[in-house]
């Protein structure tokens, strides 16, 4: 493997904060039309994000279903972008006006890091509410390690109710809760179910009838992205299936796995997941850029930030006005937009290094895509409204197109062949979220008696 140019001590030095959607086209865009110049050294690009790898979010629902691997979710930050800095670390301040920023890698002291042009692409986070027991007992649905314990954890609770005679505590294994209606929600909800009734019939004293699947929705609708009429078809469909969908409800308490809604149901589970809602991350807070009521760096139609020259922002944590709407509207804060904005955004970039003019983005949106479990789905796009196994194969081909990487669309087709031929497996792995746990207990085991009376006194 070739080794990075000596970088020129002049070399403009390109800063992207967030290695997502936006951070990494933006850096693809950069690494095509700076190619040259990155090769000599003459520009140097960074992205600073906690984890080395970009999730592609639309597939999270499949691969918790098991349809797709995890790892072919994920694309590497480094085998990709070779000609980029990659340091994994939290941005923890940053100055515009200044040009630095504070980083906190993964171990070791903070560092602080000048820059002369910067893209703010932190992203969003979990927008949570301040219910009583929701941070002890939810989970949310926006990483691929929230992906694969979802998954572990449901057929973990397949086998807590095969194996127990006390019929609440299977009851409580075999109820699971989704909050909020939208994409993120009701594919979750859907892949999951689909996943769970695949995997009862391995378990002869259990039947897809014991389990209760609850979606839990404020609004008066689910799946607004795709219009009422498909909405409201969805909701039909989740019902045909057994599935619960409370419209109009809100989470009242989840305090000890014991959940209350606002209609009056009480119940007890031991799945709770989380998908109302995002906000723009909460590092923005720490720094001098100019926000909007919600939290977002305001941008102009350029993809620059507000106030600046040398700054861009796109993607969740943007406010960008959108072009083809009303005077006022923003862009969506969805994947859509967000890999169109880094394309501009990255062609921006090069021209400003370069002293060209800026071009200003615009995009219709072209519809919505949602999968609701193998085989079946909803679309609306350029205003054709397809339902059942059309939508769902426009939905994987839609997203097929859009995952980065020719090798990550390989894999994904690869897994989608395979199983066509074979049954998904359905195999709970939930240890390996706690790898040492056996190692200590057999630890342990292995200590003298009496080393173990004394510890516990001491406890």
């Amino acid at each position: 493997m070739a080794s990075r140019p000596e970088q020129n001590p002049e070399a403009p030095h390109i800063l992207i904060v967030g290695g997502g959607y936006v951070g990494l086209y933006t850096a693809l865009r950069l690494q095509k039309k700076l190619k040259s110049e990155l090769k000599r050294g003459d520009v140097k690009v960074t992205i600073v994000d906690p984890v080395s790898y970009m999730t592609y979010q639309p597939f999270l629902p499949e691969a918790a279903a098991g349809n797709i691997s995890p790892r072919h979710v994920v694309v590497p930050l480094r085998k990709v972008l070779p000609q980029v800095n990659i340091v994994t670390a939290r941005v923890t301040e940053l100055s515009q006006a200044e040009r630095w920023a504070i980083i906190q890698p993964v171990d070791g002291p903070p560092k602080r890091i000048s820059y002369d042009y910067l893209v703010m692409a932190a992203g969003a986070v979990s927008r949570t509410l301040p219910i009583p027991g929701l941070a002890e007992n939810g989970v949310g649905f926006k990483t691929i390690g929230e992906a694969i314990h979802l998954r572990n954890h449901v057929l973990a609770q397949l086998d807590i109710a095969a194996t127990t005679d006390d019929a609440e505590l299977r009851k409580k294994a075999l109820t699971f809760v989704v909050v909020g209606g939208g994409f993120a929600g009701v594919e979750a909800l859907a892949e999951m179910e689909d996943m769970a009734k695949d995997a009862i019939r391995d378990f002869p004293n259990l039947r897809a009838a014991d389990m209760r699947w609850v979606m839990v929705e404020a609004a008066d609708k689910i799946l607004p992205e795709v219009g009422p009429e498909l909405g409201k078809w969805t909701a039909e469909q989740l019902r045909g299936r057994g599935i619960e969908v409370k419209l109009k409800t809100f989470l009242n308490s989840a305090v000890d796995k014991h959940i209350v809604l606002s209609d009056g149901t009480e119940f007890d589970t031991n799945t709770l997941v989380w998908t109302a809602g995002m906000k723009a991350s909460p590092m923005l807070k720490s720094t001098d850029l100019p926000l909007d009521e919600r939290g977002r760096v305001k941008g102009n139609e350029f993809l620059q930030i507000e106030g600046t020259v040398r700054a861009f922002t796109a993607g969740d944590n943007a406010a960008i006005p959108d072009l083809t709407k009303d005077e006022g509207e923003t862009c969506a804060p969805n994947a859509q937009h967000a890999v169109r904005q880094a394309t501009v955004l990255g062609d921006n970039l090069v021209a400003a290094v370069r002293g060209k003019a800026l071009k200003p983005y615009r995009h219709a949106y072209v519809g919505s895509v949602a999968g609701l479990g193998l085989h079946k789905g909803v679309a609306h796009v350029y205003g054709v409204k397809v339902r059942g196994f059309a939508a769902w194969f426009m939905h994987r081909t839609y997203h097929l197109s859009c995952v980065p990487t020719f090798n990550r669309k390989v894999r994904v087709v690869a897994d989608w062949t395979l199983s066509l031929f074979f049954k998904r497996e359905t195999v709970s792995l939930g240890m390996i979220e706690q790898p040492r746990a056996e190692f200590v207990l057999a630890a342990g085991s292995d200590r003298p008696k009496e080393q173990s009376v004394i510890e516990s006194a001491a406890k």
